[in-house]
């Protein structure tokens, strides 16, 4: 009998069903895994994870059988894609359906932190208000806003930022756009924008790419906002870029560890943190669950699957 191994609940809002009508064996409520693997691994032809969870690395060898990897999130750097082409295993993704969802979030953030949201919030509260003056925020208008990634997210990121008045800068390892400026380096994108907006994948090829020199050229004025990964990040160096005044503030999303209690930056009022809701509207995870499992049903009638992800070519 063809299996499905589901390794994580997918992250969706209560009310979601769930399919029944599939062999699915949830790894999360298993007893006893290690002895289910060991008898009945090699039934297993399909992975339902998601972008956080991934594939581990000792779960491979565990499904000789395996076919296909059913990923809920646009993110694959925890799926060794280079092992799955070897193996002839398919892996498919939701990168579409929560475009539009994490890039509202990384402008719902900047504007929080321009126009000083949480602090006018907690004035209003303490009943400040008509006993002493509330401080000047900051316009969108001109403001420079400096894109990491013009993937899909990162091009609805400028969309967004267009529209609010804003001249759009970027760097991507390839030259994807004419009509805005291109920088070469994520240092440089830093010493000419205003805002920074991290939108690209994780992995080792974006670890750290905003380091504390790249925080620096950010400037004291300068927001850095994260809708993509915490690992982009130096997060130690952004911790000590607020509490020096390095940069102005920050908006983030995503974390070098999750779930995170947000402890390194207490006593900071020039950062917002949100629990890595960027794509967590009910609409969107429904619609993320509803690929997942489509791709599964696909997969298991023989039909074309999609949404799948790009791997590496084996020479």
């Amino acid at each position: 009998m063809t299996r499905v191994l589901q390794l994580v609940p997918l992250p969706v809002p209560a009310g979601y069903r769930a399919p029944v009508d599939l062999p699915i064996q949830e790894a999360f409520n298993s007893p006893d895994l290690d002895q289910w693997l060991r008898e009945r691994g090699a039934e297993v032809s399909a992975v339902v994870t998601d972008s956080l969870r991934g594939m581990p690395a000792d779960l491979w060898s565990r499904l000789p059988s395996l076919e296909l990897i059913a990923n809920f999130g646009a993110g694959l750097d925890r799926i060794d894609l280079s092992l799955a082409a070897g193996r002839g295993v398919r892996v498919t993704y939701t990168p579409d359906l929560l475009t539009h969802d994490v890039a509202d979030l990384a402008i719902a953030l900047l504007l929080s932190i321009l126009r000083r949201v949480r602090e006018a919030d907690e004035f209003v509260r303490r009943s400040q208000w008509g006993k002493e003056s509330f401080g000047p925020g900051r316009s969108t208008a001109g403001l420079r806003l400096g894109i990491l990634g013009m993937g899909r997210i990162g091009r609805a990121i400028e969309r967004r930022g267009d529209a609010f008045g804003m001249q759009i800068g970027y760097h991507s390892r390839h030259h994807t756009s004419d009509r805005l400026t291109w920088f070469s380096s994520a240092l440089d994108l830093a010493k000419w924008a205003d805002v920074l907006v991290a939108a690209l994948p994780g992995g080792t090829e974006t670890h750290h790419l905003v380091d504390l020199q790249v925080l620096h050229a950010l400037g004291p004025d300068g927001i850095f906002i994260n809708v993509a990964r915490g690992s982009v990040v130096d997060e130690a160096a952004l911790v000590e870029a607020l509490r020096s005044g390095r940069i102005a503030g920050a908006g983030l999303d995503v974390f070098a560890m999750q779930p995170s209690n947000g402890a390194q930056f207490a006593g900071l009022s020039n950062v917002i943190l949100t629990p890595h809701i960027g794509s967590f509207t009910t609409q969107t995870r429904f619609a993320m669950a509803d690929s997942v499992y489509g791709n599964v049903r696909a997969f298991l009638a023989g039909d074309s699957l999609h949404d799948l992800a790009a791997l590496p070519q084996q020479h």
